[in-house]
Formats: structure tokens, C-alpha cells, sequence
């Protein structure tokens, strides 16, 4: 496969495009946000922003909130230096981890901030976790969705138009550049959603998927985007943080660390040093390896790159790091098959129908990862009945027999 010449990340990356001298498009974003955006200027339109809201409404803002580093990070950013009155909304997808749930406990009482959480029905979520993993090679649908849909359901309903979240997509990938910012701030809309969140699949089109009397649509709900025309009622300005102040995950774990006790949960397939990272999902080494089966590199490949970026690791020291924890079998792939009644063969060969070329992956030499801490913790209750599953994938892939 053809890799970036200066940071690792290969040819199967979404959205990535590579320049005459080899160097990918993300890498160039990154020099472009550190030489070109004057962020003494984007910090003054962040302030006339909110000023438009401040005091107005019940609560200044809604942080969407994982608990994770950057939404962490975000809310503190956002109490301390920007005095918001901020309403918490998490959606929690069902895989919330015990230090997780600590931290978020411990930071809400430390800012004192006022904090909702939904939790959709479990039946139906592992259903839809099935029907995505079938259909788009990842099970998160769910999440994707309701991470990104149920606050801006929320900020209608308590009437608080301003949505305020974390890192810009800029960050990470191509579906928006941090040039483009000069002239449009990157907004979390309806196109942002439609672009890559949803991967695709509308509420609507799930119901029809789905196509199961055990079902009732209006389960669906906390899936669905809110109309533009409810959206536009409230006046609503939905915004990344990250569109405003420079975003350095590394400097800002540091501070959420020393300021609110936050505390770091390593999961499957990350190296020590970054035990930051994606903290907050059970299942988050079994989507990596996903990743890894489709397009050749996995959460290592990420961290990384973003490392170099900044001029922390030298690309060598990087690539080992990558062959040493990319690419290993989740020990907790056989928790996550045993929920949704899938063999590991049928889990390989429906991720084999969504690898993108020219990577192909060699099963016979991966790995087995060593088994998470509180793994043996995790609960498995109402699992997919097999005859379900193995309805779906007939109707699905034909390659399952």
C-alpha cells in the first residue's frame, strides 16, 4: 500500500489524498492550521458567539458529552474560561466502562454543571448494531447516530440553541479543512451528519431495514436529526470548539488530569503512553479492528500520526509502535460475538466484504490481545438469538452460508 512520506496513514484512509511529494492531505491541514489561521481572531468570534446567547435562555449552551478527553476538555474549557452555564447531555450507547463512569461523576460535581443522560433501548440497539455491521462493516450506527442527533433533540426541547462540541472533523480527516474555516466555520449540522455520521442510513431507512414486528418506530426517535425548520425556530448554532482554539489532545489530557482528577482506562490495542484514548467504549478495540481488517491500520496508526504532526515522535519510532499494537485480535472479540450470536468465521467475512483495496488482511498470522482488567465486568445480558442472525446475514450476505 501507498503511505503517507511523513506521517503513517495509508492509502485506505477515507477522504485522503497525497501531493506531489508523497505527503497526505490531513498532513497538510495540520501545517496549514499551525502557520495560517491567526486564532486571536477565531478566539473573538468564538466570544461574539456566545455573547449572542449568554443569559438568554435557561442555559447558556449544550456540551455534548462522552466523557472522553475531548468532550472532557470542552466542558471545562467552556465553565472555567468561557463562565458558561453549560447543560451536560451524554447519550449513552450502552458501553459506558467503570472508570468512565467515575470520571464523568467526578468532573460534574467538580464544575458543577447540571447533566442529563439517555439510554436507548437495549433490545433494539443490539439489533441495530447487527444490521450496521452487516450493511456497513460497523456495528455503531447506534452510537453515531445518537451521539450526534439526540442533543440537537434536546436543545429544542429545553429551548437552548446553542450546541457547543469538541475537536472540528478537520482534525482527523478531509470532509472539512481547517483552510475552509476561513471563510465558513465548520458547522455540526445536517450535512455534517448526513456526510459521515450516519454512514449513510437515516433513521427512517433503519426502520425499514430492520423490518421487525418486535420494533416499535418510535424507539427510532433519539436517532433521528430534528427538522431544519424546529432547528431554525430556536435560532440554533450548533459549533466546534476546536473551530476556535487550537487543539493539542496531549496538553489539554495533561490539564482535565491536574484540574479534574480525570483518570485514563487503557483500552484494546493502544499502546500505555496513550491510555487517553477512547476510554470511554467497551467495544472500542473490536471497531479498531474493524478498521484494521477493512483498511490496514488501526488506533496506533491514528495516535501516531497526530504525534508526528506535532513533532513528538519520529516517524520510525512511530512505525514500530504500529507494528508492535496495530492489527492484534480484541480478546474481547469473542464478548462481542457471543452478544450478537455471530461465529468469528461469519465476523471476518462480513468485515472481508468491506475492505477497501489494496490492503488485504492475513488472518492466519494476527495476534490475540491480552484480555482488558475489568473485562471479565462486562455484561452480556439479552443476546441476539442466533436464528435472528443468522436470518439476517442470509438475507444480507450471501457469502454466509
Amino acid at each position: 500500500m501507498k503511505y503517507c512520506t511523513k506521517c503513517l496513514l495509508p492509502e485506505t484512509h477515507e477522504t485522503i489524498e497525497f501531493d506531489h511529494e508523497g505527503v497526505c492531505n490531513i498532513c497538510r491541514n495540520h501545517e496549514f492550521k499551525k502557520e495560517k489561521i491567526d486564532w486571536g481572531k477565531k478566539r473573538e468570534d468564538f466570544l461574539n458567539i456566545i455573547q449572542e446567547y449568554r443569559g438568554k435562555y435557561a442555559y447558556d449552551c449544550i456540551v455534548p458529552f462522552s466523557g472522553g478527553k475531548d468532550s472532557t476538555y470542552t466542558l471545562y474549557q467552556l465553565v472555567k474560561e468561557f463562565d458558561l452555564k453549560c447543560l451536560v447531555v451524554s447519550f449513552d450507547h450502552g458501553f459506558y466502562r467503570q472508570t468512565l463512569i467515575e470520571n464523568n461523576k467526578r468532573v460534574f460535581k467538580t464544575l458543577g454543571v447540571d447533566s442529563m443522560v439517555y439510554k436507548p433501548n437495549w433490545l433494539t440497539v443490539r439489533k441495530l448494531m447487527l444490521e450496521s455491521l452487516l450493511r456497513k462493516g460497523d456495528f455503531c450506527w447506534h452510537c453515531h447516530s445518537g451521539i450526534f442527533a439526540y442533543p440537537m433533540q434536546v436543545a429544542i426541547s429545553h429551548n437552548v440553541p446553542l450546541v457547543i462540541w469538541g475537536e472540528p472533523q478537520a482534525e482527523y480527516t478531509a470532509y472539512y479543512s481547517y483552510e475552509d474555516t476561513l471563510n465558513e466555520t465548520e458547522e455540526v449540522d445536517e450535512k455534517r451528519f448526513n456526510r459521515f455520521v450516519n454512514l449513510g442510513i437515516t433513521a427512517d431507512d433503519m426502520i425499514g431495514m430492520l423490518d421487525d414486528d418486535d420494533i416499535d418506530p418510535r424507539d427510532m426517535d433519539p436517532f433521528k436529526y430534528p427538522k431544519l425548520r424546529d432547528l431554525k425556530r430556536i435560532n440554533y448554532r450548533s459549533i466546534c470548539l476546536g473551530s476556535y482554539i487550537p487543539w493539542d489532545v496531549k496538553k489539554q489530557v495533561e490539564l482535565i488530569k491536574k484540574e479534574l482528577g480525570w483518570k485514563e482506562d487503557l483500552n484494546a490495542g493502544i499502546p500505555p503512553e496513550y491510555g487517553y484514548e477512547k476510554i470511554e467504549c467497551q467495544m472500542q478495540g473490536i471497531r479498531d479492528y474493524l478498521k484494521y481488517i477493512k483498511r490496514g491500520y488501526g488506533r496506533t496508526t491514528h495516535l501516531t500520526t497526530i504525534d508526528i504532526r506535532n513533532n513528538r515522535i519520529k516517524r520510525q519510532a512511530a512505525a514500530e509502535l504500529v507494528e508492535k499494537y496495530d492489527g492484534k485480535r480484541p480478546e474481547s472479540l469473542d464478548h462481542f460475538l457471543d452478544m450478537l450470536s455471530l461465529t468469528e468465521d461469519e465476523f471476518n467475512k462480513i468485515a472481508l466484504q468491506h475492505t477497501v483495496p489494496p490492503h488485504i488482511t492475513d488472518f492466519e498470522n494476527i495476534e490475540t490481545g491480552q484480555m482488558l482488567p475489568d473485562r471479565p465486568d462486562w455484561d452480556n445480558t439479552a443476546k441476539l438469538d442466533r436464528e435472528y442472525t443468522l436470518g439476517k446475514m442470509k438475507e444480507l450476505i450471501k457469502a454466509v452460508k
